[in-house]
């Protein structure tokens, strides 16, 4: 069982790490807002990429959604960067997963993070046969004009209750931690 104070933890842990770490320029535009559905796409070759932070409580599993257009190209692919839009955009997801294993690390100390991997945006519809304590969806809005999706699941072994301080402001210079 999650608690409805851990739900809204997680869910500002997730609006700050997405508005800090999925754009490319800090003062681009970036709005996140709750869908009504989880995104789903009717392209053939549309992809996800998928990552998990993990402790002995919980499991949370980040699915970010993009699709390889023009405007999502652009924005990604920015100063005719060379290689394939899915490479730079798991870099971001993992950017942005990291903001959220930091902000976790606050009250969860034994947290492992996993490799992005990217799977085929067809395995979203299955989300749900892995029954989730939490689910939510959201759709991100980077500039009016590159539209992503994210799913948030989180899987407890335990009841799980805390409350996040996203307030608190920290910077990071994207160290890298070992473990």
């Amino acid at each position: 069982m999650i608690s409805s104070r851990a739900q809204d933890s997680f869910e500002r842990i997730f609006f700050r790490a997405a508005q800090s770490r999925l754009t490319v320029q800090a003062d681009d535009a970036c709005v996140v807002s709750p869908a009504r559905h989880v995104w789903e796409s009717d392209a053939a070759d549309a992809e996800v990429v998928v990552l998990t932070i993990s402790s002995v409580v919980f499991r949370l599993l980040l699915v970010l959604h993009f699709e390889d257009d023009e405007a999502t190209r652009a924005y990604f692919m920015r100063d005719g960067a060379q290689g394939a839009l899915r490479e730079a955009f798991v870099e971001t997801g993992n950017l942005c997963c990291g903001a959220v294993n930091q902000d976790l690390l606050r009250h969860f100390p034994d947290l492992g993070m996993s490799t992005p991997y990217v799977l085929s945006a067809h395995c979203v519809s299955h989300l749900e046969d892995l029954k989730p304590d939490y689910r939510a969806s959201y759709t991100v809005s980077i500039n009016a004009s590159v539209q992503l999706g994210a799913t948030v699941c989180v899987f407890t072994s335990a009841p799980l209750d805390f409350v996040a301080d996203t307030e608190a402001v920290e910077e990071s210079g994207g160290e890298l931690e070992l473990f």
